[in-house]
């Protein structure tokens, strides 16, 4: 069993190994419930044409969270002459990591639920330790949200994200917001005055301000500062402002850096597991599997085709076996 965020990651690269070893892998998935109208044997009646029971599903199903995953590996021993098998258990759950996190909203059918916590299922560790994940269209959005900061950043942050015109002209401040820069640069003056104090936490502000800091930090102060944004226990986001030479300000930007990329790796999360299987190319089988099939590209990839062709042609992209 594998939880977030100390299990998941430390244990990563086995998960990628015995996948990329194996010679064919097996899922399965348990979910918050099976259908939110027609009863189950409704919902899979034996007479359904393939496209009807796609539809059936795709309407009464994908509401519902897919928050257990359980993956087998199968490696054929030729030595022994049988296969040997490892298997992963991932508790997952859609947790925000930020205010623009997609907060996703799901429903859960109570005779689903009964047989879960009937067979020993442990709810605790879905929400408390569940591994989170973002579709590939939210992890776009999420590093360009990124990318954004960073640009941002601009002198305040690393030069390599300077444009060219960045520091050649003063930033325009709205009416409204003049005093309260003119404050804070008058509050930076007196830090690089002081030569007893090396930083400065200004109070917290809005998103808005923050980015006319930023902006005009880059202009004023092209060098000798490092700026950056944290967040308070109440979260609240305010600014820290650091007297630094050019070889320190680089130093914390290349950390800043690479906790901004470890945050949207763990942001990724669990879909990072179904990518892997995915670009391994392996045969992945599975009992009555479709709504597994279903419930996995829907959350991991993208929304679901509206007919059973393209749902086909999605599937052959992210199983090609």
């Amino acid at each position: 069993v594998l939880l977030f965020p100390a299990d998941f990651k430390d244990n990563l690269n086995k998960v990628y190994e015995a996948i990329e070893e194996s010679d064919f892998l097996a899922i399965d998935g348990e979910f918050s419930g099976i259908s939110d109208g027609p009863s189950v044997s409704a919902l899979t009646n034996g007479f359904d044409t393939p496209e009807e029971r796609y539809q059936k599903l795709k309407k009464h199903s994908m509401d519902f969270l897919l928050f257990q995953f359980g993956l087998c590996t199968f490696k054929y021993d030729h030595t022994e002459e049988k296969y040997v098998m490892k298997s992963f258990n991932f508790y997952i759950f859609p947790k925000p990591f930020n205010r623009s996190s997609p907060d996703v909203k799901f429903v859960c059918q109570s005779s689903s639920i009964d047989f879960l916590a009937n067979q020993g299922f442990d709810f605790n560790k879905v929400f408390r330790n569940g591994i989170p994940y973002l579709n590939q269209e939210e992890e776009r959005q999420l590093r360009e949200q990124y990318d954004e900061k960073r640009s941002q950043a601009n002198g305040a942050g690393s030069l390599s994200y300077i444009s060219p015109s960045a520091t050649k002209c003063p930033v325009t401040v709205p009416e409204d917001q003049k005093k309260f820069i003119e404050k804070v640069v008058e509050q930076i003056e007196d830090l690089l005055k002081n030569e007893e104090n090396e930083s400065l936490e200004l109070e917290p502000c809005t998103g808005f301000q923050r980015k006319l800091i930023y902006q005009t930090l880059s202009w004023k102060y092209p060098k000798g500062i490092h700026v950056e944004t944290l967040e308070s226990d109440k979260k609240e986001r305010y600014i820290v402002i650091s007297k630094v030479n050019e070889e320190e300000r680089k130093r914390r930007e290349q950390q800043k850096q690479a906790k901004e990329q470890e945050e949207l790796n763990d942001a990724v999360g669990f879909s990072r597991v179904v990518h892997a299987i995915a670009n391994s190319g392996k045969l992945v089988i599975g009992h009555n599997m479709l709504l597994d099939v279903m419930h996995t590209i829907h959350q991991f990839y993208c929304p679901l085709p509206d007919d059973l062709s393209e749902f086909k042609e999605v599937t052959s992209c992210v199983f090609p076996r």
